[in-house]
């Protein structure tokens, strides 16, 4: 008889959840470009605003549609991460009950010049545009 105590807990899928958490992210980067870059551009704009913000502030100004798994939207700060125009400042439990106080980052603005320059190269189209 086993049980899941049975490995050490370095042991426990750690890798594994990490490797299936990051091609989560990558299918939802093939599928929902339009979504995640409105999703960065919210992330972008809350943060210049004031200068710190979490996913859940993005989900308040920009609804998360039916048939998008929520919890995708971890892949929204990472390319803006790599550009070195934001960086992770710490963890906060999630305001949203349904989430089970999970926590969250929080996200500073490192270059606003940079976040700027990001937002003119990815714009939203125009609605209708073909």
């Amino acid at each position: 008889m086993s049980s899941l105590f049975d490995q050490a807990p370095a042991n426990n899928g750690g890798s594994e959840g990490e490797a299936r958490k990051q091609l989560a992210f990558t299918l939802f980067e093939a599928n929902r470009e339009l979504y995640l870059r409105a999703a960065r551009r919210a992330l972008l704009n809350v943060l210049m605003e004031r200068g710190t913000g979490t996913i859940n502030d993005v989900r308040r100004v920009l609804p998360v549609p039916s048939g998008i798994n929520p919890k995708t939207l971890g892949a929204v700060p990472g390319a803006l991460a790599r550009a070195r125009i934001i960086r992770a400042v710490g963890f906060e439990k999630t305001d949203r009950a349904i989430a089970h106080a999970r926590h969250v980052s929080r996200w500073e603005l490192v270059d606003p010049s940079k976040a700027i320059a990001w937002l003119a190269a990815h714009p939203l189209p125009e609605v209708g545009a073909a």
